[in-house]
């Protein structure tokens, strides 16, 4: 009896699919693609790298370096899979100290563009020129070109249309790209970066030298003014950067930044370890921000963990883990020295020496602009001071509409309280508590009560249920303020006028990296601007990121609120306390400010009772 042979279902992939599909593991946006070829420029030995995109990258990615350049062979074989220059032996994998080291950028970048590498060593009279069509060569020919590299980038995804359309905005993209090379020019000072986008010329990183020049550029001074400088040694494995002072934490993660031997990744050690050593020095809801540069040896970390090179894993975690800890956990001792100056460092050596205060240091009351941008802040902690320029203001109402319940993230909701409500609703204000804290008695009930959380509540309910009925007040600058950004955040904000200027805030452009206020919300009062402008672009980094509007919406809101509060360390009289209390009960009571901060302890007279054993 014969038996008939039928053909499996398992089928070896054409070589056309198969690098398509290889290319979605190192191209899943324009900001890969300009990430590997700049990898690819600094193992060159490139002191100067030059970036150019339109259209968020989406038209055109062109990477331009000094590098060494490649022979006419050497060209060609580098736009076949698994072709490298940086490993020969198996032996190789386990101490890689290159960037790119795969082969497959550049055969997969070509897969899916429209492809062009012109290249030339010093000592060639020509240049090669390879022109590929979705991973097809077409042409290998001779042409003029300067020492060095380019790689022309055009028309991303226009072979494979399903990808191209879950591309984002062109803002967003571009966003992403100014991140690649603002790592790119943290990990290497030496190297000279220029980013432009569509003919207009957005970042340039001149060569630094030394770390803290470069983070001067990349952040900007009044950044760094924020930051503490850390640096730890032990066993083979080294930490050195900058960390947030804690009383500057942020309600975002923007920036943090780990660079493993010079290559930007995520890793959950160094992570976990930073939060571990703020622990208690970090309020509620907040986050450190930081720049950290560890170095171990290269056999000691695998990099070949992520198809993309974004995350590694350390053989000796615990080790590391410690190390961080303990390198950050000393600077953020009130008493460390480092508080009162910043000691000459290899690496993050400068002439200009910073100050920072201790976590309990008091500012003084009336501050000048400038002083207060170096020390104001979202949700401020109790220990610190400000000054609000502005009375309290009198109740104000938009609407007669209950607010609503808030959602998960980075504002906070909450139950029903768990306190009756008294019979009677007299308030007697019975003082202030190291100018921070309100004492009363509401009805039967005796509360103690942080100002600055409370009046940011009561302005996050009414700015956030007026904004829903079209109905904020704006307060026209007599003299519009300008601020400056960095200018990749120009084109965060630009996306963004619009809704900004739905909640009040009214900003345009005065230059490539410059805008003026000319409106702010009328509850706000007298507040610093620049600052503001800062808590807005941190909340509209994550933009994209959350899934509906009302999500994307609650931080810049809560923002808004937090900076026109009043905040710890400001008298207030009788007077002022009763009306911001008054404005409380009417919201409903809620216990905790958008970002999660207890608004208030309140007793009921059976609490007091059973605390004081009246039985």
């Amino acid at each position: 009896m014969s038996r008939e042979v039928v053909s499996g279902k398992i089928r070896i992939l054409p070589e056309s699919i198969a690098s398509r599909i290889a290319a979605g593991e190192v191209v899943e946006r324009p900001a890969s693609v300009v990430k590997e070829l700049i990898d690819n420029s600094l193992d060159a030995g490139s002191t100067t790298i030059m970036v150019e995109v339109q259209d968020g990258g989406k038209r055109l990615i062109q990477v331009t370096d000094d590098g060494e350049g490649m022979t006419r062979t050497d060209a060609q074989v580098a736009c076949v899979r698994f072709a490298t220059s940086k490993l020969s032996t198996e032996e190789d994998l386990q101490a890689i100290t290159s960037f790119g080291f795969r082969g497959e950028a550049l055969p997969s970048i070509a897969a899916v563009s429209k492809f062009r590498l012109v290249t030339a060593r010093r000592e060639d009279m020509v240049g090669t020129q390879v022109i590929a069509d979705g991973g097809t060569v077409r042409a290998v020919e001779e042409c003029a070109a300067a020492p060095g590299t380019l790689v022309e980038v055009r028309d991303l995804f226009w072979n494979t249309p399903g990808r191209q359309k879950f591309l984002k905005s062109t803002a967003t993209e571009f966003s992403h790209i100014c991140h690649v090379v603002q790592q790119a020019a943290l990990a290497r000072e030496e190297t000279h970066f220029r980013l432009t986008h569509n003919q207009q010329l957005v970042l340039e990183y001149p060569r630094a030298l030394t770390k803290r020049d470069r983070l001067l550029q990349v952040y900007g001074q009044g950044w760094l003014e924020h930051m503490l400088f850390v640096r730890g040694e032990q066993g083979g494995c080294r930490v050195e950067g900058a960390v947030v002072s804690p009383h500057q934490a942020k309600t975002t993660r923007v920036p943090q930044e780990i660079f493993v031997n010079g290559r930007p990744v995520k890793n959950a050690t160094v992570s976990h370890a930073v939060y571990e050593a703020y622990a208690s020095f970090l309020p509620k809801g907040r986050h450190p921000v930081f720049v950290l540069f560890v170095e171990v040896e290269p056999a000691l970390v695998d990099v070949n963990v992520h198809p993309a090179k974004r995350e590694v894993k350390f053989a000796r975690a615990e080790q590391v883990h410690a190390l961080v800890k303990q390198a950050v956990r000393l600077r953020l001792r009130p008493s460390a020295p480092e508080y009162e100056s910043l000691p000459h460092q290899e690496g993050f050596s400068s002439s200009d020496h910073s100050t920072t205060k201790p976590i309990g240091a008091v500012a003084p009351v009336a501050q000048s602009t400038a002083e207060q941008r170096r020390t104001s802040e979202p949700c401020e902690d109790p220990v610190r001071t400000g000054e609000l320029v502005s009375p309290l203001p009198r109740s104000w109402e938009a609407s007669g509409v209950r607010h609503p319940s808030l959602q998960t993230g980075e504002t906070v909701s909450e139950s029903v309280s768990l306190y009756p409500e008294p019979d009677v609703e007299t308030i007697t204000v019975l003082g202030q508590v190291n100018k921070t804290f309100l004492v009363a008695q509401i009805g039967a009930e005796f509360l103690i009560l942080d100002q600055h959380t409370l009046h940011e509540r009561v302005l996050f309910e009414r700015m956030w249920r007026a904004y829903h009925t079209h109905t904020i007040p704006v307060q026209p600058l007599l003299l519009p303020d300008p601020v400056e950004v960095p200018r990749h955040a120009a084109v965060v904000l630009n996306e963004h006028m619009g809704t900004l200027a739905d909640l009040g805030v009214e900003v345009e452009p005065f230059g490539e990296a410059a805008f003026v206020i000319r409106a702010i919300p009328a509850m706000l009062g007298q507040i610093d601007h620049q600052a503001l402008v800062q808590d807005l672009l941190d909340d509209l980094a994550n933009w994209h990121s959350r899934h509906s509007f009302e999500e994307r919406l609650r931080p810049i809101v809560a923002s808004l609120a937090c900076r026109g509060a009043v905040q710890a360390g400001r008298s207030m009289s009788v007077e002022e306390s009763r009306v911001i209390l008054e404005d409380w009960l009417h919201e409903g009571r809620p216990l905790t400010c958008p970002h999660g901060r207890r608004v208030a302890l309140r007793f009921s007279p059976d609490e007091l009772n059973r605390i004081f054993g009246r039985g």
